[in-house]
This record gives C-alpha cells, structure tokens and sequence, in this order.
C-alpha cells in the first residue's frame, strides 16, 4: 500500500473522506429539513409506523440527530459513537421506507427536505451510506479528530 507522507496510508485519507462527506450528507439532510418542519413531520407520519401524537418530537428528533452526527463525523469528535448512531438511523430508514413501498405506501422520503418520492432507489442510496457508516464505526483510527494536534511534530 502507498503511504503519503508522514507514513500514513492512503487509505486513512479515503477513510477521513468517506467520513467527511457523510457528515456533510447528514447535515445537509437536517438543513434541508429546518425550514419545514411541519413538513418534514407530515413526512414522517405518512409512513404509518409512528402514532400521531408522537410525530412532531420523533421529526424533532431525528433532525436533531443528524445534525449532532453530521457535526461529529464532519469535525472527527466523537466519530465512532456518530458512526454508530448514524448506522443505527439508516438501518430504520431503510426498513421505514422498504415496509412502506412493500405496502404499496406511496409517499414523499423525506430524506432531504425535498419532494422526492419513496422508492427502491433510496433504499439502495441508504444502503450504500450505511457501509461507509459501519466501515467509519469499526475503523480505530477514526478517534482522533480532523485537526489533530500538530505540537511536538517536526
């Protein structure tokens, strides 16, 4: 394997990329999602999983996370655990909208604020950012932050 200078592998590079960029991915879907809420939350209830009354706090919620998650992936505090989180979220996102479409659900995603509807393609778009997640959860190098400090390096 080639290593870029410092001796770290390219691959440490691919890794802080792929974790960057699904950062940026979870935050963008929480921004999108802000000026909307109420939107958003009608989102949520059309896939008939949630009860009614719970609806406005579990839309809260999951905005609240992915921005908490994008911000930890993105800066490298905390990765692993957002890793972690951000997984778990896609595992229920993929099985939300699978149970809808397998009911014949037709509905909005949600996903990024627009309206883009439910379909197979979004399971396969969550699928693939549920790989990089796990592979960014089980990486032991992802402890330190993107900014590690540079003290004591010559």
């Amino acid at each position: 394997m080639r290593r870029l200078r410092g001796g770290r592998p390219v691959t440490r590079w691919l890794l802080v990329a792929t974790r960057i960029v699904l950062g940026a991915l979870f935050l963008w879907a929480a921004a999108t999602k802000l000026p909307d809420m109420k939107g958003f939350a009608q989102d949520v209830a059309n896939y008939r999983i949630v009860p009614a009354l719970l609806v406005p706090y579990v839309a809260a919620a999951v905005v609240g996370v992915e921005l908490l998650a994008g911000l930890a992936l993105i800066s490298g505090f905390m990765a692993r655990p957002a890793a972690v989180v951000v997984a778990g979220l896609l595992v229920a996102f993929i099985a939300f909208v699978a149970q809808a479409l397998l009911r014949g659900i037709d509905l909005r995603c949600g996903c990024f604020g627009g309206d883009e509807p439910a379909s197979w393609w979004t399971v396969a778009r969550d699928a693939a950012m549920l790989a990089a997640a796990i592979v960014m959860a089980r990486d032991p190098g992802q402890r330190q932050p993107l900014l590690e400090d540079q003290r004591g390096r010559t």
